[in-house]
């Protein structure tokens, strides 16, 4: 698992390639936690490049969100991979945490239709 982080209109935007599973959740922890305490309170989590993400990697996403808001910014999430998206919609989390198709409709606060 990678991550690379640039900004976009105010937003670090962290693009996610590979599993997110129990072995690198933490790896990911630590980069958003240091995305955070870098001064950055509004993170758009770019997960199109994630073929895979279990319990462990939606509980540094749930995290990362309680930590953002606390803070007075916003976590927002891009995922068009069904397989992906489909871990939202079966926790109910895509509720909270609308899934946005792009990183430029995530920035803009617009989620997808359907």
């Amino acid at each position: 698992m990678s991550v690379q982080v640039e900004q976009s209109d105010g937003w670090a935007v962290a693009r996610v390639h590979g599993d997110v599973d129990v072995a690198t959740a933490p790896r990911l922890r630590e980069q958003l936690i240091a995305i955070v305490t870098g001064g950055e309170a509004n993170i758009v989590l770019d997960l199109d490049g994630v073929d895979f993400l279990d319990s462990t990697g939606l509980g540094v996403i749930v995290g990362v969100l309680k930590r953002v808001r606390t803070l007075g910014g916003d976590l927002r999430i891009v995922c068009s991979r069904p397989g992906v998206c489909r871990v939202f919609e079966i926790t109910a989390l895509n509720r909270t945490l609308p899934l946005a198709g792009s990183v430029a409709d995530a920035v803009a606060g617009a989620s997808p239709a359907g």
